[in-house]
């Protein structure tokens, strides 16, 4: 009758060992870390305040753990707490604010060259606008000049232009003076033997 519940006390007692829990040292705190159970000894080496341990076996007052490297040794349990330490909390919120704060100051300059990106585009739209205003200006001005050109050829289409007819009048009169001239020469020499008598 007595043997079930020793069963269940000797069971529960080997378990314990097996669902290690996390502690850490408490704040403000160097913890000597011993190899005898009682920490009667001299600590092996000192354990500061955060200092993350797994906890495998309690005693009453004492409390064996294993540290991150995987040393294992005594301590008093009175200073292991399950929540982190003040300190341990504010540098990692120190560390993550400080990373936020990168963060922050890249989206800055992320966000300026931006700003500088999209002025520069606007001055580019700018002067491609200007630039398209004086081809269209440029091209309503040539083809207003097309138009009246195009309406002067249809006005002057049959007719020959007084210029022209003065200067073609001009080189007949010029040729045909200078022809009466040499034929009037050949005759007059033919006349008298090759000789000119004038």
């Amino acid at each position: 009758m007595y043997l079930r519940p020793l069963i269940v006390v000797a069971a529960v007692v080997l378990a314990a060992p097996a669902s290690a829990e996390t502690a850490y040292i408490t704040d403000i705190l160097r913890l000597g870390f011993h190899h005898a159970e009682d920490t009667s000894d001299r600590p092996f080496r000192t354990l500061l305040s955060g200092t993350e341990l797994e906890v495998l076996e309690r005693t009453t007052n004492f409390a064996r753990v294993r540290a991150a490297d995987g040393q294992e040794g005594w301590v008093k349990s009175a200073y292991l707490v399950a929540d982190k330490p003040a300190q341990l909390r504010v540098a990692e919120t120190e560390a993550a604010l400080e990373s936020i704060q990168l963060e922050l100051d890249l989206a800055e300059s992320a966000k300026l060259a931006a700003e500088q990106q999209l002025a520069q585009a606007t001055q580019h739209v700018g002067a491609a606008a200007a630039s398209s205003g004086a081809i269209e200006s440029t091209l309503a001005r040539l083809k207003a000049q097309n138009v009246d050109f195009e309406r002067r050829l249809a006005t002057y289409r049959g007719s020959i232009p007084i210029p022209w007819v003065l200067g073609a009048l001009f080189v007949v009169l010029c040729a045909g003076f200078a022809a009466g001239m040499a034929w009037v020469d050949y005759t007059s020499r033919r006349r008298h033997g090759g000789f000119r008598v004038y």
